[in-house]
């Protein structure tokens, strides 16, 4: 768990990306194709190295040969659409080596760039991708075979109505997501205050710069753009930003340092410091106009407005070469937004990090 969840005196509970699910269901389902014989349980690995073992709901084998397998997916405290989703896996034996993933029914295709995806693939991002291939090869066990691995989700398509999938241009399912393996419930109001709390025990230490993360890959880049401070100074603020500001400010304390992507950076920015997915959204508007101000071309600030996804428009600025001074005007409207925030009596540097979390592209203040 996180830091900011441990100083908790009772801590909320974590639940399982459908990511690490999907991961769970393709191990059992190919051990069984392997095997000819059903599975009750599998363990799997996280991006962390850790390993984790999840009952299996189903396991089949099927004609073919090919061979089905069902975990359903616990996402804890969090109020997850997909919580109690059937994570489905069907391998099958393919003639090259190797493993292909594809999706099924209730899993999204992709059909808007600025997602990091593939046009007309699966909603399965990178992370849970990595994830699911590790498992499959486990199960495998250097046996020189190629499978087929299809991830569906029944009522996919249902939950999916739920959530922001169709303005990004993810269309007929849910996506297969996860970056930790981890679902943390940074939305609901005891995270809140877990949030509070952390900056209290960073100031009752004595230390005087609040570094803001939006999550595990920013903070592993904050981490590594700022080595001198202890650990006690990051805070994977999620999406209480405001809520960390303002006890900052409670507690005298000098600095804050926000690092982030580009679509949190962007609501930031337009003056929205709760940016939970479901209660703000991602302003291109704004990225066009920043455009506009940096000297890009009135086609290319067309573009940026007509974006996707925040994602789209940063990737726009780079093949435009307008990445380093368009973010660094992102970074310092939003360092404007939370030094206003503050009252000024905070000082404010602002990075943006790549989507890896471990390259610093822009910035504001002094670095």
């Amino acid at each position: 768990m996180p830091r900011t969840m441990k100083t908790r005196p009772k801590a909320l509970r974590t639940g399982w990306t459908t990511g690490t699910c999907a991961s769970a269901a393709a191990k059992a389902a190919t051990l069984a194709l392997v095997e000819r014989r059903a599975r009750d349980w599998v363990e799997v690995a996280l991006p962390s190295g850790r390993r984790v073992t999840f009952a299996v709901e189903r396991c089949a084998l099927r004609d073919g040969p090919r061979a089905e397998a069902v975990v359903v997916k616990d996402a804890g405290d969090d109020p997850d659409v997909t919580h109690g989703a059937h994570l489905t896996a069907t391998v099958s034996w393919r003639d090259e080596p190797g493993v292909e993933l594809d999706g099924g029914v209730g899993v999204g295709v992709v059909t808007k760039p600025g997602l990091g995806l593939e046009l007309g693939g699966p909603a399965i991002n990178p992370v849970p991708r990595r994830m699911i291939t590790q498992a499959v090869e486990e199960a495998l066990d250097g046996r020189g075979r190629g499978v087929r691995v299809v991830i569906s989700v029944p009522g996919g398509e249902r939950m999916a109505r739920k959530t922001t999938n169709a303005r990004l241009g993810i269309l007929g399912g849910i996506s297969i997501l996860g970056t930790t393996g981890i679902v943390r419930p940074f939305s609901t109001a005891s995270w809140r205050a877990s949030v509070e709390q952390a900056v209290s025990v960073m100031a009752a230490q004595g230390e005087d710069t609040l570094v803001l993360c939006t999550g595990g890959r920013t903070e592993k880049g904050a981490m590594g753009l700022l080595p001198h401070l202890p650990e006690v100074c990051f805070v994977e603020v999620g999406d209480f930003t405001g809520a960390a500001v303002r006890r900052a400010v409670e507690h005298g304390l000098r600095e804050v340092v926000f690092v982030g992507m580009a679509g949190k950076l962007t609501k930031l920015a337009a003056g929205v410091l709760m940016t939970h997915y479901t209660r703000s959204k991602v302003s291109t508007a704004l990225l066009g106009e920043i455009t506009r101000a940096v000297g890009g071309t009135e086609e290319l600030a067309a573009e940026v407005d007509a974006a996707n996804t925040a994602r789209h428009a940063y990737e726009l600025w780079e093949a435009a070469g307008l990445l380093e001074p368009a973010g660094d005007e992102l970074c310092r409207r939003v360092a404007g937004v939370l030094a206003r925030f503050s009252g000024h009596r905070l000082a404010v540097r602002v990075a943006m990090v790549d989507f890896t979390g471990g390259r610093r592209v822009a910035a504001a203040g002094a670095w």
